[in-house]
């Protein structure tokens, strides 16, 4: 699975495409090439266009020049970033109203406390949180533990670890 800083950069690297208003979008040259072929009446000569545009756009994909995200990976990327503000990234909506993500449950790879006495989590998927109030866990966190992380006010969050009274947490990574 790819990592959360890969995922963003190539979120970021395709967002000038899909930061465009819906009737302004341009798509780009190799995909518009696929979709130009449509327009040829002469059957052979449609089959070659299409032939010559599916290697092109084949090899631009094997190249890495262009990336195909399907629904469920546009999900996940979400998901992933949630806890981050980050611009929205439309590429990521088309064809579907975003979903609004209040809250995350994710388990607890590892837990460890700075020398204030506040909590660091890792998490799944490599998300790092950290406590930034002084409120005490009574059951302290380790792996395998649940944390439910939600949204508060003023763009804050706050996190419950293993249903105990909640923190207030931010991302870090």
């Amino acid at each position: 699975m790819p990592s959360l800083t890969r995922l963003l950069l190539l979120a970021t690297g395709l967002a000038a495409f899909a930061m465009a208003p819906a009737g302004a979008e341009e798509r780009p040259a190799i995909f518009k090439g696929l979709m130009d072929c449509k327009a040829m009446t002469d059957p052979s000569e449609r089959l070659a266009c299409y032939d010559a545009a599916v290697g092109a756009l084949d090899s631009a994909e094997q190249k890495g020049d262009i990336v195909v995200v399907d629904r469920e990976q546009a999900k996940a990327v979400r998901r992933q970033a949630f806890g981050f503000t980050l611009p929205s990234l439309a590429m990521f909506e088309r064809g579907e109203k975003p979903e609004e993500l209040s809250e995350v449950s994710l388990g607890v790879e590892r837990a460890y406390r700075s020398g204030e006495g506040k909590w660091t989590f890792e998490l799944e998927g490599g998300a790092v949180w950290m406590q930034n109030d002084s409120e005490t866990l009574f059951r302290e966190p380790k792996k395998g533990s649940k944390v439910e992380i939600r949204k508060a006010s003023m763009g804050g969050y706050f996190m419950n670890v293993d249903g105990q009274r909640a923190i207030r947490a931010r991302r870090v990574k």
